[in-house]
């Protein structure tokens, strides 16, 4: 049996599934005939019925096209199958999503879980479709070869409170924590396409049921988990032994790198953000030291603004407090982004040392000025140490490995001896005289 509709965003709203009373139980959402129960938004693709399942077509010329389902939900499981033939296709399914007038003219907008059968292989993602972008980029929990393509794969979403995490064939993808979207339709997405010859490829969707309400999943403590909840500790976070470094309410555990109280100037508490206000406050470090960690921070640049997170920082002998250092700077407006050698000085770069390497353009994942960014910092016991921005590594290096004593020579710090070598140190915020905020600031021992 085939049932065809051709998505187009003026189409009028179709007979709605019928709501069943209680939520004890899963659900179809898909009567497996007919596709009474959704609607179609923004685009022109073709959704149709085909052997039980909803098949989606990529149309030249069209946005991404979304078939929502008239009912809305807020916590719930959904379980589905999911199969792409003829040729690759990015997709999705959105969650908790809105289409409204008033917002981007109806563009539809919300979370979505990635079907991705691409190289990159980034199925099980979470992303913000049209607003903020990637939360949770495949880059963080990669999982190769999970995604088949032309066969059918087991797909879960839970969305329970802030909580949104992903499987893909009985394997957790991606774990978010963020409390934007309370509760919205479902939609499976069919995505734009960049060449005509890449029209008239197809994703197939069977098997859709959601249990409203449940009970979560046990909290599983094996992938990294994105919470963008300010200052928020999740019981998975405390279970992979993260701690605040920073109680998001007092100065409690900080001091000047100078002296042994906080400054009592050019650094404030504002609404659960730390701020240096380029007021001359000087430098602050944390009072414990740390040997192999795991650090991750939110941080928030204004314009031409430049500042940094230093790590394994003590005495030198100079006076002054020196450690390696993640560099943050506004690339386009500072000029210490062209200053220093191959942009060893640029966003996320270790200062003066080494450069990071190339960004990614994707919405999220690139860097943004007044915009809340996410650096994370991995430094391991055998000297090895990563730099990661907004969930993508994009540098690497070995402490006392002949590369990295090679660049420490070529380096602002070649007299200082045993630079970067540390066993153990402080964490330094830098104040740099300009403003920067910080909040979310989160240490783990490795």
């Amino acid at each position: 049996m085939k049932f065809v509709l051709t998505c187009l965003a003026t189409l009028p709203w179709v007979a709605g599934l019928a709501h069943a009373a209680g939520a004890a139980e899963s659900e179809s959402l898909f009567d497996g005939k007919t596709l009474n129960g959704w609607r179609v938004v923004n685009g022109s693709a073709k959704y149709e019925v085909v052997d039980g399942a909803i098949v989606g077509t990529t149309t030249a010329g069209s946005p991404n096209s979304f078939l929502a389902s008239d009912r809305t939900f807020g916590d719930f499981i959904l379980e589905f199958e999911a199969k792409q033939t003829v040729g690759p296709t990015n997709s999705g399914v959105q969650f908790r999503s809105q289409s409204k007038p008033e917002i981007m003219q109806g563009r539809v907008h919300g979370p979505q879980m990635d079907l991705d059968p691409s190289e990159r292989q980034w199925t099980g993602g979470l992303y913000d479709e049209a607003m903020s972008g990637w939360w949770y980029p495949g880059t963080l929990n990669p999982q190769p070869g999970l995604y088949k393509f032309d066969e059918w794969n087991q797909i879960r979403i839970e969305a329970i409170g802030p909580s949104m995490r992903t499987w893909v064939n009985g394997q957790l993808s991606a774990y978010v924590l963020d409390a934007t979207y309370k509760d919205g339709f479902i939609a499976l997405q069919v995505h734009s396409i960049d060449k005509p010859e890449e029209a008239g490829r197809q994703i197939h969707w069977r098997n859709l049921r959601i249990k409203e309400h449940p009970t979560a999943s046990p909290a599983e403590a094996k992938i990294f988990v994105r919470n963008t909840l300010p200052n928020d500790l999740s019981e998975v976070e405390r279970k992979q032994g993260w701690q605040l470094l920073w109680d998001g309410t007092s100065t409690a555990g900080w001091r000047s790198a100078k002296g042994d109280a906080f400054p009592t100037r050019g650094w404030k508490v504002d609404d659960g953000e730390l701020v240096v206000t380029g007021g001359g406050g000087g430098d602050i470090v944390t009072e414990k030291t740390f040997r192999a960690f795991e650090l991750q921070l939110d941080f928030k640049l204004t314009p031409g603004a430049n500042s940094g997170i230093k790590y394994y920082v003590g005495d030198y002998g100079t006076g002054d407090a020196l450690g390696l250092e993640y560099q943050l700077l506004d690339d386009e407006r500072h000029a210490d982004a062209k200053q220093g050698k191959d942009g060893n000085r640029t966003i996320a770069s270790l200062y003066d040392i080494q450069p990071r390497g190339r960004l990614m353009t994707n919405v999220g994942l690139a860097p943004k000025v007044g915009e809340w960014q996410h650096a994370r910092i991995v430094a391991r016991a055998d000297g090895s140490i990563e730099h990661w921005l907004n969930g993508v590594q994009v540098l690497t290096f070995k402490r006392g490995s002949e590369d990295f004593q090679r660049r420490v020579a070529d380096s602002k710090f070649k007299d200082i001896a045993g630079f970067g070598k540390l066993e153990e140190g402080r964490i330094l915020l830098q104040d740099h005289g300009d403003e920067v905020r910080f909040r979310s600031i989160k240490i783990r021992a490795l």
